[in-house]
């Protein structure tokens, strides 16, 4: 009843939600941004990408909250999203499409099956995360790369992130976002900002694109990306909410990953999932049965973000390239240090996660396939063959 949910409202839960969200607006969408640029999507894609993102999951976060009186949100997979740069260049966009919708179908078909916990529990974790480092790598190198190119923009923007994450005060300003306005302020100073005024404060619909489904685009992105939404993604947000004492229901989680994959894949964007971070901003303080409105809180700013797309589209494109890149590297810092620290430091299937590493990051295609099934499919072979015990274990 809205009558309730004004009642368990209130500045505590409005505060988180806006910090959450404003999480879920800086890195990742430059992540995607970044995605987007180095795989040839003209600014419609990308404008269209980040609406089906923000619109369409904002929806269902609604929903989920209303209904189960939880913080459930939901945006897009950041590490399947990362999987999508490589397969561009040799993939059509189209087909990358088809690739999402096909996954769509299969994560409804497990959470509607009940597998969808078994399936979590079996896969071996190290071997998952290695994958998911050895496509993350590459914005770490970009990181680098940008401070070469724009030292005065992307020099100061690292800096903010080192102290605000070594200070009290990144307790109240999150690093990322303390970049993002160092960033900012250096790229006007530096004269590096350059948007057409004209056109910016513009509402255009989404893009609405035919699938093309190819058999090597369903081997090399569904079985990753169904991986990365059901076991990483999902998975992490399932830790943070029981951790905050929440029961989240798995299988209807799953099952509206699907649907939500599904529906957002014919306006471009990625597949849905449960975030872990925005869930746990959101559930950080304040009294449990309250949480949810936080979550709903979220997903009303995600609407009116998804809304303005092509705007926030216009405006990060109008600054210089290593301004994205630096963005998005520090936004992938600490996913890229966990998935490091899961890969290596449980002491299991570290040689096949090793494999796994090596494949990802070597970017051969095989059989017109990309790299990350690959690196999946050597490194199982490889611990099953040679880490048999871990598999027991």
């Amino acid at each position: 009843m809205p009558s309730q949910f004004f009642r368990d409202f209130g500045a505590t839960y409005a505060g988180n939600a806006l910090v959450g969200f404003i999480f879920a607006a800086t890195g990742p969408v430059a992540i995607v941004l970044a995605i987007g640029t180095q795989g040839g999507l003209t600014e419609a894609d990308i404008a269209s990408w980040i609406f089906g993102s923000f619109f369409l999951n904002g929806l269902i976060s609604i929903s989920f909250c209303l209904w189960y009186r939880q913080p459930l949100v939901f945006f897009w997979t950041i590490p399947g999203s990362v999987l999508v740069g490589p397969a561009l260049g040799h993939l059509s966009f189209p087909e990358v499409i088809g690739a999402f919708i096909a996954t769509g179908v299969l994560m409804l078909a497990l959470g509607l099956s009940g597998w969808v916990k078994r399936l979590t529990e079996a896969a071996p974790m190290p071997i998952v995360m290695a994958m998911v480092a050895g496509v993350f790598l590459r914005f770490g190198i970009g990181l680098v790369h940008s401070v070469r190119d724009e030292f005065w923009i992307a020099a100061p923007m690292v800096l903010a992130f080192l102290f605000l994450s070594w200070s009290a005060i990144g307790k109240r300003l999150p690093p990322v976002l303390g970049a993002l306005i160092v960033g900012i302020v250096f790229v006007f100073i530096e004269k590096k900002f350059a948007p057409d005024a004209s056109a910016l404060l513009v509402l255009t619909p989404p893009n609405f694109y035919t699938p093309a489904f190819s058999w090597r685009a369903m081997i090399e992105l569904v079985v990753p990306l169904a991986i990365t939404v059901l076991v990483v993604q999902n998975g992490q947000g399932f830790a943070v909410l029981t951790a905050a004492g929440h029961k989240p229901p798995m299988n209807a989680i799953a099952s509206a990953c699907g649907v939500g994959s599904i529906a957002s894949a014919f306006t471009g964007a990625a597949s849905s999932c449960l975030t872990g971070p925005v869930n746990a901003i959101i559930s950080s303080g304040g009294e449990k049965h309250r949480h949810y409105t936080a979550g709903v809180m979220v997903g009303v700013l995600a609407l009116l973000f998804g809304a303005m797309s092509t705007t926030f589209t216009r405006l990060l494109l109008a600054t210089p390239p290593a301004f994205i890149a630096a963005l998005g590297g520090l936004a992938m810092l600490r996913v890229l240090q966990t998935a490091f620290t899961v890969s290596f430091g449980s002491g299991k299937f570290t040689l096949g996660a090793l494999v796994t590493f090596l494949v990802t990051v070597a970017d051969v295609a095989i059989f017109n396939v990309g790299a990350a099934f690959w690196g999946l499919v050597l490194g199982f072979a490889v611990s099953w063959l040679l880490e048999r015990k871990d598999f027991s274990r």
